[in-house]
């Protein structure tokens, strides 16, 4: 194989490829990238088997077409430090030679026959969906995905595909973050997507794209590049009895101003209590120092009596960081019972801090 391409269409490919290498173990083949020619167009492939990424240009001068590995992390390191110009790669042996007029550079290389295979989207149902929809709902609720929780099903989110919705879901059991689309789907199928999957995705893609699945695999092709995510194995908790279905209290709320008091009860804690007056809401810290924050925003709820919520910060910045609208719905019940978070399709439930 001998090929000569431009510096920066190189070391662009190989950025997108980082993520997707085995960082730990440098001696497997899966810490490797594959390129690959078919005379006009360059593959580049990167897996660490739980999730891949392979991506195409014709941007590339075939000199001879064939297949090798390199440690995708060394090849990058290398290519950064070269200038702005053409670079040569080429196969001998078991070596890849990387040139640049003076510069010259060896790495070793694996058989290319046994880096893994990809899976293809031959015979896969497809899910109907607008590219934009996918990464926007995708984005909303990956906060609400957890991380390293035992329940492995948790550490990812639900794509809950129905005849005449899809619904996407995470939760970290103390919040639960559900946006719903309507779409017309011939197949029905609940296939749990691995956070890092989501996070891939979301840097990947933005329009014109085709998204197939099965019971293993989730695959997403875009004009030049092809991603494959492993799904989680598991049963989604049924996200639906979680839902309250009905609300005592209901109110409307502007968003810039709530992000703003809350903002200022967190330079003293992540916990804090809001007491809804009839005519404003008062922002307590909750914090075991003997320190104390409070504001006060003047609105008016129609609440008849108190009402109390002790929360985690956290999850209503969550949510209003993925809200465009100036304003959002709280529906709640008993201080001690799940509230929620609305904004048009998304919505946020969240389990409040017993005092």
């Amino acid at each position: 194989m001998k090929i000569t391409v431009d510096k920066s269409v190189l070391e662009n490919i190989l950025l997108h490829l980082q993520p997707f290498l085995e960082k730990k173990d440098t001696s497997q083949i899966t810490s490797h990238i594959l390129l690959s020619t078919d005379g006009r167009t360059l593959y580049a492939k990167a897996t660490d088997y739980e999730i891949g990424l392979v991506i195409q240009t014709n941007s590339v001068n075939v000199e001879e077409p064939g297949s090798l590995t390199a440690n995708g992390k060394k090849l990058l390191d290398i290519i950064r430090i070269l200038k702005d110009e053409e670079i040569e790669l080429t196969l001998d042996k078991d070596t890849l030679h990387i040139r640049q007029k003076r510069s010259n550079f060896k790495l070793p290389t694996y058989k290319s026959s046994e880096f893994p295979a990809f899976p293809t989207t031959d015979g896969k149902p497809n899910i109907a969906i607008n590219s934009h929809l996918l990464i926007e709902s995708l984005k909303k609720i990956t906060p609400a995905a957890d991380t390293n929780n035992p329940k492995f099903e948790l550490n990812g989110a639900l794509i809950d595909i129905k005849n005449n919705q899809i619904n996407f879901v995470s939760t970290d059991t103390r919040r639960l973050a559900l946006v719903h689309i309507d779409s017309q789907n011939d197949h029905e199928l609940s296939i749990i997507v691995p956070k890092k999957a989501i996070i891939e995705i979301q840097k990947l893609f933005a329009d014109n794209i085709e998204i197939y699945y099965d019971n293993t695999h989730l695959v997403i092709k875009s004009e030049d590049s092809l991603f494959y995510t492993k799904l989680i194995n598991g049963k989604f908790p049924d996200y639906s009895r979680i839902i309250p279905k009905e609300a005592q209290r209901t109110i409307v709320l502007p968003k810039s101003v709530i992000v703003t008091a809350i903002k200022q009860i967190t330079t003293i804690s992540n916990d804090l209590k809001l007491t809804f007056q009839s005519d404003s809401i008062l922002f307590e810290s909750l914090s075991d120092d003997n320190i104390e924050a409070k504001t006060t925003v003047e609105i008016e709820n129609g609440f008849e009596s108190p009402f109390i919520l002790a929360i985690n910060s956290r999850y209503i910045l969550d949510f209003l960081s993925q809200v465009n609208a100036t304003e959002f719905t709280l529906e709640a019940n008993e201080s001690n019972q799940p509230f929620v978070l609305k904004d048009q399709n998304f919505k946020t439930i969240v389990m409040p801090i017993v005092i």
